[in-house]
């Protein structure tokens, strides 16, 4: 199997990267599956069922999301309609939605897609470790292919994550600070890791935002009004094959393509 995980999609600009930009992905890399980070789609904060909707449309078969989950009051529909949306596995259990699922398209192998948020500089958690460990051992009955979206702030943290997680499951790929990373690698194991697969929409700003509040926020330290960017708008993410008999990765390649 070849998947494709995108880069979290910021505002108008990266959906319309997404829209444009996967077909000839599709095309060019021949991708059996498409899982993106969509917590900031909806003008840089949060997802909307609208929004999800458009992005399925687009060619994306999973959407995963992190800290910005809750930025956008109508999310919740998703969590009650949506299997193909996820919010990360180490809320409580009496949080709405789902942090994995198993997905099976076409004549595909089964393939689990689980979403976990780090606990280091960011809003604490359950363990993302010991969730991970438990969901892991639950989804290999169903499936040998499991691909971790873990939306972290620290390096530190995702990479031992990934060592952790290294031969239980395909991939581990990181998202959240929005700068590609150049450490894509397969871990001794077989499991493919990126710290962080960057982001998707404009990137002449800050993160995807108009760059002059955020200097101006850290020049005098008032708040301000974080517009997304408009210009040099990319795809960030990164291809991964793995082996659909024993789940192993057999190589990652980082992907950065501009609209």
């Amino acid at each position: 199997m070849k998947l494709l995980f995108i880069g979290d999609i910021v505002g108008e600009p990266g959906r319309k990267a997404v829209q444009q930009i996967l077909p000839r992905l599709h095309e060019q890399q021949a991708l059996d599956f498409v899982i993106a980070n969509g917590e900031n789609s909806a003008g840089g904060n949060g997802i909307t069922p609208q929004i999800a909707g458009e992005l399925f449309s687009a060619g994306i078969d999973v959407i995963t999301t992190g800290d910005h989950l809750w930025d956008q009051k109508s999310v919740l529909d998703l969590f009650y309609s949506e299997p193909r949306f996820l919010r990360p596995l180490n809320y409580p259990a009496s949080v709405p939605g789902r942090g994995s699922n198993v997905f099976q398209l076409r004549t595909l192998p089964p393939i689990a897609v689980m979403n976990l948020q780090g606990r280091t500089f960011m809003s604490a958690l359950e363990n993302p470790f010991s969730s991970a460990e438990a969901e892991v051992n639950r989804l290999k009955e169903q499936a040998k292919i499991i691909f971790v979206d873990f939306h972290a702030e620290a390096t530190s943290e995702k990479i031992a994550l990934g060592r952790f997680l290294d031969g239980r499951v395909s991939a581990v790929v990181g998202t959240h600070t929005h700068v590609q990373t150049a450490d894509e690698q397969i871990l001794p194991n077989g499991t493919a890791y990126l710290s962080d697969a960057g982001f998707t929409g404009p990137h002449d700003g800050c993160l995807g935002r108009e760059i002059e509040p955020v200097i101006k926020r850290f020049l005098t330290g008032m708040p301000q009004r974080f517009e997304v960017a408009r210009n040099n708008i990319k795809l960030h993410g990164a291809v991964i094959r793995v082996d659909d008999d024993t789940g192993r990765a057999v190589s990652i390649q980082r992907v950065s393509e501009s609209l």
